[in-house]
Parts: C-alpha cells; structure tokens; sequence
C-alpha cells in the first residue's frame, strides 16, 4: 500500500504562486538578493510569514515600512474622475519605496539606509505621473468618451481590465500597469502587465 501526503488546497496554492513569483523576479530590479542588506532573500524585502505589518489593508504578508506621506495629486480640468490620496495597497505599498521617503532596506522591524534611486523614484510630486487611486467603471466611461468600459474590455490574459487590473477594488493602481512580481509581463524593462509597444498599454483603457 503506498502511502499520500494529503496537503491542504491552500499551502498547495501558496507554494505554487510563491514559486510562481520567485521565478518571474530573478534577475529584475526587484530581484535584491545581490544586495547585502537582503540578506540574500528574493521575498524577505517585501514580504513574510509571520508577524506581518497590517497597517495596510489587503497588504499579502507585508514586511517592509510603509509610507506616511503626502502627495501632490495628479489635476486636469478635462478629468471626469476624482483622484485621491493613495491608500490601497497596490498603490500605498510600492510608494513605500518608489516616493523615496522609506528605505529600502527597512524590513522586518528595521530602519534602514538604503534609498532608491533618482531614477527610479516618484517623489510626493504626482502631478507627472498617470493618476492613481480614481474609480475606473462603466459610469467614468460612458461620462470620459475616450476610455472603453472596463468590464468588457479585455486585456492578454483574457481578462477584463476590472478582473486583471482593477483588483477587485475598481480603482486605478500602480499595480494595474505594473507586474511587481513579473508573472504576466514577459520580462519588459518596466514591468508592465501590456507592453508599451505600439501604445498598447495606454490602449488597453483609452479608446483615442
């Protein structure tokens, strides 16, 4: 009689996206283990499996310091959306390094002194920046004239752009353009869920 390890469908799903996620980050820039403040870690910069930082809702694990800032908000007088102070996590937590006022080395309990760099850095300045944290529905489509509806446009993953990039929020976040952990973008410099190639990815929500 051979025997079976009967694991939980949960602990099976988490190894697999974490293997998922480990592969698709190697050799990015949010691959840090060449960094000796990681501590070797791909994961352990970002995330961990006990004792995780709540202050952000819905943050998976998170591990690192959050930041506390204030922005300056993307404006325009043709906008139809409102735009607000960042607050959910597919936004708060990648500004938490990117506006430059947390360290990147700040994990799990310490205060680090390590910045990103200008290159790669936001600042609290978002006026240059494509506006974050705005409502994208059906209502914002039908009122803009140039955005296609997001819950029947789709996007390469056969996803609607509310599914695949709305995170089941309806808001526009950082991570709706970007693939942090690399899964879906096909290695692209910037990370992106769409390539950039041909406006492809303006295209995916701007009917112009």
């Amino acid at each position: 009689m051979v025997s079976r390890v009967v694991r939980p469908v949960g602990v099976v799903l988490s190894l697999a996206f974490g293997v998922a996620a480990y592969a698709g980050m190697a050799g990015t820039k949010h691959d840090f283990t060449s960094q000796g403040w990681s501590g070797g870690s791909i994961c352990a910069p970002c995330h961990t499996p006990h004792n995780a930082n709540t202050a952000i809702t819905g943050a998976p694990l998170w591990a690192h310091a959050t930041t506390a800032a204030t922005y300056t908000l993307y404006s325009s007088p043709t906008m139809n959306a409102t735009v607000t102070q960042p607050t959910n996590y597919a936004s708060k937590l990648c500004l938490s390094c990117h506006d430059g006022t947390v360290a990147l080395d700040s994990f799990g309990g310490k205060t680090g002194t390590s910045f990103i760099s200008a290159a790669n850095k936001t600042g609290t300045d978002l006026r240059g920046t494509h506006p974050i944290g705005i409502v994208f529905n059906a209502a914002l489509a039908t009122a803009d004239k140039g955005l296609f509806n997001p819950d029947t446009k789709t996007i390469p993953t056969g996803d609607t752009v509310t599914k695949g990039m709305l995170f089941g929020t309806g808001a526009l976040e950082c991570a709706s353009c970007h693939d942090v952990h690399n899964t879906v973008s096909a290695g692209n410099t910037f990370l992106l869920r769409v390539t950039a190639t041909g406006s492809a990815l303006c295209l995916t929500c701007h009917n112009k």
